[in-house]
């Protein structure tokens, strides 16, 4: 198995720390999710880091960042750190995926049905 092979949990710290350029949070408030959802908003440059251009690339339909992540083959941590980047490049836009609907009260849809029952 060649280095380009390994999973990033087998070893190489060195090589994430090369891709985030030794960083290890993010500079600005922005906060990434597993759940995020991140789309492409403009193609990858021939001078853009690999893995940069890759996500551009992968994110041309709306992916989570674990989705990413797994595409990747790289920890959600270092993905985040680089969703960072294209996002203060205007490369990406990134959101938080559609809250699950608020179901209202039983008890008030019960006295609903009953309502509705009696015309």
């Amino acid at each position: 198995m060649s280095a380009a092979d390994q999973d990033w949990d087998e070893g190489a710290p060195e090589r994430l720390y090369v891709i985030t350029r030794g960083r290890s949070g993010l500079a600005e408030q922005t906060t990434f999710d597993l759940v995020t959802l991140v789309v492409s908003r403009s193609e990858p440059t021939p001078m853009m880091q690999p893995e940069h251009a890759a996500i551009l690339r992968i994110c041309g339909s709306p992916l989570s960042v674990a989705e990413i992540s797994a595409y990747l083959r790289l920890p959600a941590s270092v993905v985040a750190v680089l969703l960072a980047d294209l996002l203060a490049e205007g490369r990406i836009e990134a959101r938080a995926p559609v809250p699950q609907a608020v179901l209202p009260d039983r008890a008030l849809l019960e006295a609903v049905i009953h309502g509705l029952q009696r015309l």
